[in-house]
């Protein structure tokens, strides 16, 4: 990702992002298209702690997921009938040029006939089978280490990092989501998101719940 924007892009209003994103797919949707992917991927956000709590707790505005930046092609080529949005600093680049990739992390896939957007895909920084941290580039873990899996075997990322880009910026949704999942954590699990949380968001708000 670079650190300017091209230049265009469209921006969408909320009410008009809500409508098009009210048919979003689920999680098993993608996870049936991307059976048999090489590349490590994984359902990330509200969906991703949805998935550790093994139920749905709320609705969800959209759906996204999170794949190795240089593996994307790998992803792109399994929904050819779809289109590719590049999406920043809330513009939209329609049919995601090279340009346009590299300046941004997400990417949206759209169905052209109904002008719909179905999920969400972040376009991760990674060295190999490394992946790093888009907010702190020093904390990096091996994939087997950032990818969980369900019962019936949807890859999600570890709820401790869902929350750890949850807590930049929490919306009272991301605030619910962590007194929800709280109690699930076990020691490890806290330890890790309050060691991230001090080197990440120092002081924030969420470290003293961890503490309890």
């Amino acid at each position: 990702m670079t650190d300017s924007l091209p230049p265009g892009g469209a921006v969408l209003e909320a009410g008009e992002l809500d409508a098009r994103w009210a048919h979003a797919w689920r999680p098993e949707q993608v996870a049936e298209r991307l059976a048999g992917a090489r590349t490590p991927w994984c359902v990330a956000a509200g969906w991703a702690l949805d998935l550790f709590h093994g139920a749905q707790t709320r609705p969800h505005g959209d759906l996204e997921i999170a794949v190795p930046a240089a593996a994307f092609p790998e992803v792109r080529d399994r929904f050819p009938e779809y289109v590719w949005d590049a999406v920043g600093s809330g513009r939209v680049w329609a049919g995601a040029g090279a340009e346009a990739l590299a300046a941004t992390h997400q990417t949206w896939l759209r169905d052209a006939a109904t002008g719909r957007f179905l999920f969400d895909v972040f376009r991760e920084p990674h060295e190999g089978d490394t992946w790093i941290c888009r907010r702190d580039e020093c904390l990096r873990l091996p994939y087997d280490a950032v990818i969980e899996r369900t019962r019936n075997g949807i890859p999600y990322l570890a709820p401790e990092l869902v929350l750890l880009f949850k807590a930049k910026a929490p919306r009272p949704k991301d605030e619910a989501d962590f007194d929800g999942v709280l109690p699930l954590l076990d020691r490890v699990r806290r330890h890790r998101l309050g060691g991230w949380l001090k080197r990440v968001h120092s002081g924030h708000p969420w470290l003293a719940k961890l503490s309890v």
